[in-house]
């Protein structure tokens, strides 16, 4: 070893920060064939065909496209939301997805003296993108009736504030008066994160155009099939895109996923109808085995379950959730539990697959409670 090399301690020139934080722990993704995949809220199925074929358009027959960099600010893409949307383009952001977004609106509104509020349960990430900005949190906490904590919110002191709606890990929606409400009371930028608001009964898009502290995010993954893309947007103020638009990668969107995007957004009646089939899988799935089994499960408007189960004793909690994820990773289906919150540690949430899929997991659950 050289005297150089000897000397070099990364961990000393590291940001202190940086050293200490826990990075996102994503949803297993495994690499070999045979798994059924119901722990990263996935859309089940293939994205319209018109995708595919504008992917094509835009390779071309040798790829030269692929030379040149993407539009900047995906301008095409930023207009054909705002139509969409009722909005200007202006009022439109594109990130690389939605976590892009979050990531840039944490960069923007969150410092050590300017904390960033998230609600417990919801999405993990949060923390972790403060921490990287070596912001600090404020987190206002659940009970387990799900309702939302308004007032704790309103009269939170931070600057800016990120409501996942409907929530996840539960699949819990908020009405669109609740969120009204709040934006007449809080002070900070409120950021409601409405990654499944296409699987919702109700939204927060209409009121970006009549309130300034609102910033909704929105993502392609769930709603156009698309997660492995990464197209995310968001839909705020001017002033807001604006200041998103000073931190970003100069071309944080690549022109392959701007495509793709603009070839989804445009199939609506595809999409509307995958929709209208993951809804009713997800409904008869609660209704005919969850139910049936006695396992209390929060109301979804989303494309996931958040369901507790019971042994054939009749008991719940930490260790029968274990239990129970880690057989059905026994015979390849995976799902995921949430073991670190006293309100969450009980349950497990399981993504909405195809009819064939929900049957075969529905399969193995009873063999799990003759057993159990």
């Amino acid at each position: 070893m050289s005297s150089s090399e000897s000397k070099f301690d990364v961990q000393q020139l590291a940001l202190p920060h940086v050293v200490r934080l826990h990075a996102y722990a994503p949803g297993l993704q495994p690499s070999e064939p045979g798994w059924i995949k119901l722990n990263t809220n996935e859309n089940p199925y293939p994205p319209s065909p018109r995708v595919a074929e504008a992917l094509r358009g835009e390779i071309g027959k040798d790829g030269a496209s692929l030379r040149l960099y993407p539009n900047p600010k995906s301008a095409s893409l930023r207009e054909a939301l705002g139509r969409a949307n009722q909005l200007e383009a202006n009022h439109v952001f594109i990130g690389n997805g939605a976590d892009d977004v979050l990531n840039l609106l944490v960069r923007c509104f969150c410092t050590p003296a300017a904390a960033a509020g998230f609600t417990l349960p919801s999405y993990s990430l949060y923390p972790v993108l403060v921490g990287i900005q070596d912001g600090r949190t404020l987190a206002v906490e659940f009970d387990r009736s799900m309702r939302l904590p308004s007032e704790a919110i309103a009269g939170s002191a931070a600057s800016v504030f990120f409501l996942t709606s409907p929530n996840a890990p539960t699949g819990v929606g908020f009405r669109t008066t609740e969120i009204e409400a709040l934006l007449n009371h809080y002070q900070g930028l409120l950021v409601v994160d409405e990654t499944y608001a296409v699987f919702a009964e109700e939204n927060a898009a209409g009121l970006v155009a009549r309130y300034p502290n609102l910033c909704v995010v929105r993502t392609f993954s769930k709603s156009h099939c698309l997660a492995g893309m990464r197209v995310g947007y968001a839909l705020a103020n001017p002033e807001v895109i604006g200041l998103l638009d000073r931190v970003k990668d100069s071309y944080n969107v690549s022109r392959l996923s701007q495509t793709a995007a603009l070839a989804a957004l445009a199939d609506t009646d595809y999409y509307a109808g995958l929709v209208r089939k993951i809804r009713a899988t997800r409904d008869r799935a609660r209704q005919t085995w969850m139910d049936q089994f006695g396992w209390f499960t929060y109301p979804s408007q989303t494309n996931f379950l958040f369901t507790e189960p019971r042994d054939r004793t009749g008991r719940t909690g930490l260790d029968v959730a274990r239990g129970l994820y880690d057989f059905l990773c026994t015979q390849k289906i995976l799902v995921r539990h949430f073991g670190s919150h006293a309100l969450t540690s009980s349950f497990l949430r399981i993504s909405v697959g195809t009819d064939k899929e929900m049957s075969v997991l529905q399969e193995n659950i009873e063999v799990w409670l003759k057993s159990a």
